[in-house]
């Protein structure tokens, strides 16, 4: 069991090394290849070599027009977000060798790469682009049927393995599992009451599993909620929100709406989901423009940024920074980063990030050398704000937070809004470093007033009146429930590293709730 465990860990460690996009077109990758595999046993319905000039086709219209896009409106390009699209658009419509058909994967490409520019809102898209293409070219088949349409081929026995190993890893990444769940056990039931009512109203009588194992296995539902769906950039900020977009997805998926030549189904189910999600919060980029940099501990650094435009955030919230840079590692030229600073300091908007590598550490990444050049005055680009790491409404509610190093800086936002929102709160902060010089936004958190327990190996000087050093107690669960004896009646939030939230977890336990909020570096 041990080993299991250490292999799973050594997995997922591997797959938070590699930014979201380039684990995407990997794994899309690697199912165009087993695909490719399948097909010469004909246990899917291209062939070879359709397979082959589609994708060929798809990679080059789709690139070439995001390109000529990007260089016109002058940002950099991201060719994995031009590769993903053809890659996903090679398994939503019908692959073939027909000048006509091609002609139609082109248009469907080019279609998918423009709508990023076009169906766009203050520089985000709003639409997942490849179901846009797939639409475009649904609609021109009307008119032109040789252009050719969707056809889900992906949604095919053989297929069914390979689209749910590849897509949890994907998922796991994103932090979308339960997410897509969602819109799967929706999309499943609501396809099984609508199966069950023809069958009924043909006069048959056919038993559960004959309807729902061709329903889970040879449709296209693992498929367009594993890579389609769960695309962040279309889905709404809070969890409620995408639950309630997954359920929408999933109900139009399970049961296409007919409007005569067309249906409301898979693609289209997705764009009306990409809609309600941009009704929830019309989030857009956000310039931001860098005022100073400032070393607050020896490893941390802060940086002050000024928005040009209001920002709408929940202390507690992340935002994506883009820092465009040549030779991008494998994370890619974007990571995000807990805002420091309260609501009501916009439109100063702060983050913290850990700068300096320890002992033996590996070279740093190609983004954070890229920001180290960032200098002030210099533009940067927000692509959006994320997460429900986010306090109880209820102000009542007793709360237990404990941050670990540069995990502190959500609980900063926090706790500074809470000051001066003038909220009262029953707030008790556990905070850990490596010694007391690591304390980073130490004078904020003593204003604040709140209670803190510090974990470091020597005493930190001077401390406030309502600071108390864990002198000689093991940071464990059996430490944290000697300096929390009341962990019981409080809501717990965590924010470190995965292996602090682990040592932690029964102590953790027996509080009323627990938010973690787990990271592992950029």
């Amino acid at each position: 069991m041990g080993t299991l465990t250490s292999t799973w860990n050594r997995v997922f460690a591997v797959l938070g090394r590699i930014s979201m996009y380039r684990l995407v077109l990997v794994a899309l990758a690697v199912l165009a290849l087993v695909a490719l595999g399948l097909s010469f046993f004909g246990l899917v319905g291209p062939t070879p070599l359709e397979l082959i000039v589609s994708l060929v086709v798809l990679s080059l219209v789709s690139s070439g027009v995001d390109a000529a896009a990007r260089r016109v409106l002058r940002l950099p390009w991201r060719i994995e977000s031009s590769l993903i699209t053809a890659h996903i658009l090679l398994f939503v419509l019908r692959p073939t060798l027909e000048l006509a058909g091609i002609a139609g994967l082109a248009i469907a490409a080019a279609a998918a790469a423009l709508s990023k520019y076009v169906i766009a809102w203050r520089g985000r898209h709003i639409l997942n682009p490849a179901a846009v293409g797939a639409t475009v070219l649904t609609f021109l088949s009307l008119a032109v049927p040789a252009l050719g349409s969707s056809a889900w081929w992906v949604g095919t026995p053989a297929m069914a393995a390979p689209v749910i190993l590849l897509g949890l890893a994907v998922l796991w990444r994103t932090e979308k599992i339960r997410v897509v769940a969602v819109f799967l056990v929706t999309a499943v039931a609501v396809a099984i009451v609508r199966t069950s009512s023809q069958y009924q109203a043909a006069g048959l009588d056919v038993e559960l599993d004959a309807i729902l194992w061709p329903i889970l296995w040879s449709s296209p539902f693992l498929f367009l909620g594993a890579f389609m769906l769960s695309e962040p950039l279309t889905l709404p900020p809070r969890r409620w929100q995408q639950f309630t977009v997954a359920g929408v997805v999933g109900v139009l998926a399970g049961w296409p709406i007919d409007l005569g030549s067309v249906t409301l189904g898979q693609e289209r189910a997705l764009i009306v989901g990409n809609l309600v999600a941009f009704a929830f919060a019309a989030r857009s980029a956000l310039g931001l423009v860098l005022e100073r940099r400032a070393q607050i501990t020896p490893t941390v650094r802060e940086l002050t940024f000024r928005a040009k435009r209001p920002l709408r955030f929940v202390p507690g919230q992340y935002l994506e920074l883009e820092v465009p840079h040549r030779r991008p590692d494998a994370r890619g030229t974007r990571r995000e980063f807990s805002i420091a600073s309260a609501p009501e300091e916009l439109p100063v908007v702060r983050v913290a990030f850990k700068d300096a590598p320890a002992a033996g550490a590996k070279p740093q990444s190609s983004f954070k050398r890229a920001l180290a050049e960032v200098t002030p005055g210099d533009p940067l680009a927000v692509t959006g704000v994320w997460g429900d790491f986010v306090l109880p409404k209820r102000t009542t509610a007793p709360l237990l937070l404990v941050a670990a190093g540069i995990g502190v800086t959500p609980f900063v936002s926090q706790l500074r809004h809470a000051q001066l929102a003038g909220e009262e709160r029953d707030v008790v902060l556990v905070y850990v470093a490596s010694d007391a010089s690591e304390l980073a936004y130490r004078d904020m958190l003593e204003e604040t007033r709140v209670p803190v327990v510090v974990f470091t190996r020597d005493q930190p000087e001077g401390m406030a009146s309502h600071w108390l050093w864990a002198r000689g107690v093991r940071l464990d669960a059996d430490g944290l429930l000697r300096v929390v004896p009341d962990i019981a009646s409080r809501h717990a939030y965590i924010s470190g590293p995965a292996g602090l939230i682990a040592d932690l977890a029964p102590a953790l336990e027996k509080a009323r709730s627990l938010t973690t909020d787990a990271f592992s570096g950029y």
